[in-house]
């Protein structure tokens, strides 16, 4: 399948677009709103001349954060246009920068050639950049014929999406043909990317800039003082954060069996998407726990068996606020989220099976003896609570992880190096 042959096999399915469009604001609204975007139709006022920053989602607008900081810092007379494709992306982005007057923000319309050209023609960026491996060859395509450089930031790419990239060669080739710097997270990953065609002299590993977060001292302070203030100094506190449907059941009944050893325990529960907030509170009393909502701004009491985590925005701070730190996505095979901003904060962590998407991470986490991973809800209650009665144990894996965390960081000064050779 060639480039063509794709963008007809796009036009001829985007009922199929809107019909999913349609599926996914019955269960969030904000799928319903600002679609002409989706098409670059209606597009914000956008200041050109700048550099373009494509974050699909949460994850990823979380991860550029400090990229964008770091470019409106070296770049000062240059805009930041950041994309996105989902509304708690785009929610995200906005919290993220809503006091930066020069980073402007709008939907990435789909990936069919006139809409990437109205943007384009609208945007004008000197450089693009896509994080980790959001790959569209029309856009790509349209910035190679203004010769606006494209660069993919952080890069992964798993044997398994090599595969699948592989079996459209026609299409995949000329993509990376076309593409003027690939920052990639290991070499394993930078030969996938040369062997499906990437030029070899675009291809540079530079690691991954996740490594790179920082925690904010203040950050720190305020949830020591609100532990203290909720009385949770002498409470075993554990949180599970970005939990996908399916996992929340499995939580529920681990720290059901947690309370059954520690009747003071309380979890922090963070499903990843704000549309299961209602579901997963409604869950939590059809169990028979005693739940409050983060966002109604009521305290932890006594008798608070779970506070749920129904804000966007605080994960880094409910994370401080937990003892042990559970990482959700991982008992159903969706792959795992970010194993590091735990770590950061040296805290035990803890996961499933499942984190195709972390490998690396994973693997450094685990051989330092930082990373726990557990098969059930079982497993994971008597993971919690053997770190709530071995504290020791706890404090170990949690300097473990801030070790590993520190031992590899530098990928962002690497990256914003190579994307300086574009910007001048």
């Amino acid at each position: 399948m060639n480039r063509n042959l794709y963008t007809l096999l796009f036009h001829l399915g985007l009922p199929l677009v809107a019909l999913r469009l349609w599926l996914r604001s019955r269960k969030a609204p904000a799928y319903a709103q600002r679609i002409g975007e989706r098409f670059a139709i209606g597009l914000p006022p956008l200041q050109p001349g700048g550099i373009w920053v494509h974050a699909v989602s949460v994850g990823e607008s979380i991860a550029a954060a400090p990229m964008v900081r770091a470019l409106l810092e070296r770049y000062p007379q240059l805009p930041v246009t950041i994309t996105c494709m989902t509304p708690t992306g785009s929610e995200r982005i906005r919290a993220l920068f809503a006091h930066e007057p020069r980073v402007q923000h709008c939907y990435l319309p789909y990936d069919l050639p006139w809409a990437a050209a109205r943007f384009l023609d609208r945007a004008r960026p000197r450089l693009a950049v896509i994080m980790e491996t959001e790959l569209w060859p029309n856009h790509i395509h349209q910035c190679f014929k203004r010769k606006i450089p494209v660069a993919l930031a952080n890069a992964r790419l798993s044997q398994r999406s090599a595969r699948g990239y592989g079996r459209f060669a026609r299409l995949t080739r000329p993509m990376l043909e076309e593409m003027s710097f690939i920052a990639v997270q290991t070499e394993a990953e930078a030969e996938r990317f040369r062997s499906l065609g990437a030029r070899p002299e675009t291809v540079q590993v530079t690691g991954s800039i996740k490594f790179d977060l920082s925690v904010d001292a203040q950050l720190l302070t305020h949830a020591a003082e609100l532990r203290h203030q909720w009385q949770l100094d002498a409470r075993p506190v554990w949180i599970a954060a970005s939990t996908h449907e399916g996992e929340d059941e499995m939580i529920l009944a681990a720290h059901r069996q947690l309370l059954a050893a520690h009747a003071d325990a309380l979890l922090i529960l963070v499903p990843r998407h704000p549309e299961r907030f209602d579901g997963v509170f409604a869950l939590c009393r059809q169990q028979g726990f005693t739940p409050v909502r983060r966002s109604a701004g009521a305290g932890v009491e006594v008798e608070t068996q779970v506070l749920l985590g129904d804000t966007m925005g605080e994960l880094l701070f409910l994370y401080s606020l937990a003892d042990i730190a559970f990482v959700g996505g991982s008992l159903v095979p969706n792959g795992g989220h970010n194993l590091l901003e735990p770590a950061a904060l040296s805290k035990p962590v803890l996961s499933g099976p499942h984190l195709f998407n972390f490998l690396d991470i994973a693997g450094m986490l685990r051989t330092s003896g930082a990373l726990l991973e557990v098969d059930d809800a079982q497993t994971l209650a008597v993971a919690v609570q053997r770190l709530i009665e071995l504290p020791r144990d706890a404090a170990r894996m949690g300097a473990a992880g801030l070790a590993v965390m520190r031992g590899n960081q530098g990928a962002l000064e690497r990256l914003l190096d190579g994307l300086g050779r574009f910007l001048g």
